[in-house]
């Protein structure tokens, strides 16, 4: 008797489009670890956050065999390829890979985080792939951050993940000198927010200032990207402060 053999579904989906580089090559990199079906945004959709379409109709077009388009956010197109486009459950999604990092405070605005966030709230493995790369670099490598996403992966789907619990991989520039797990890091900007006026003398702004570095903390996901290694981020949706919980506990007031 011929036992059959198990092919994993991954399902790969990211914020800056189903036309973008680096989701074409991840999709091709995971193509050796199972079958892999993408569910993107149809255009980018880049620092939309955790953000969910709930006040008109959210459409997704196949725009060939195993690839969707959908006229949505990375969150929604997790829960619209989870719950309505794949054959079945995915056992891991991937998302990425984004052109740019999303380190530190950074990851609260990011739809690549988001979108994994949103697979461990299905209660599917995820992990969410960066590159470290400026926005106006025009030819980007993505090959290492393909290999390192393509193992990372294979891992999760070997050994799976601890309950409630996403992966957030960043990759430097340049060939890595290796993975360490880090923890969230700290940024620091300078909330510079820029007033101009259109041709017509309105006032409009540019928001979002420059980000000025990070808090050297140890094991912290900023200084192992500065140090030219990946950064591999166990995350969860648990915010509570713990250490604040006492002082708040002995507020004198009715509550």
């Amino acid at each position: 008797m011929i036992k059959e053999t198990f092919v994993p579904l991954i399902m790969v989906t990211n914020d800056d489009g189903i036309l973008s580089h680096g989701i074409q090559q991840l999709a091709a990199a995971l193509m050796s670890l199972g079958d892999v079906v993408v569910v993107a945004p149809d255009r980018e959709r880049s620092a939309v956050g955790h953000a969910m379409t709930l006040n008109h109709p959210v459409r997704a077009d196949q725009i060939s065999a195993g690839r969707f388009a959908v006229d949505g956010t990375p969150t929604d197109c997790v829960n619209l390829g989870i719950h309505g486009l794949l054959s079945r459950k995915p056992d891991l999604v991937v998302s990425g890979i984004n052109r740019g990092s999303n380190l530190a405070d950074d990851i609260t605005y990011s739809g690549t985080v988001a979108a994994a966030m949103e697979a461990m709230l299905m209660q599917v493995p995820a992990v969410a792939v960066s590159l470290d790369v400026s926005h106006l670099c025009v030819d980007v490598d993505y090959s290492h951050a393909c290999s390192y996403a393509q193992r990372v992966s294979r891992q999760i789907l070997l050994h799976g993940l601890p309950a409630d619990t996403f992966l957030n991989l960043n990759i430097p520039v340049g060939i890595p000198r290796g993975l360490k797990i880090t923890r969230q890091g700290k940024r620091i900007y300078d909330n510079k927010i820029e007033l101009k006026q259109d041709p017509r003398g309105r006032d409009y702004y540019w928001l979002g200032g420059n980000q000025l570095g990070f808090n050297r903390q140890q094991d912290c996901d900023c200084g192992a990207i500065a140090d030219g290694f990946a950064s591999l981020t166990p995350l969860h949706l648990d915010l509570t402060n713990y250490h604040s919980m006492k002082q708040l506990s002995s507020w004198e007031c009715d509550v």
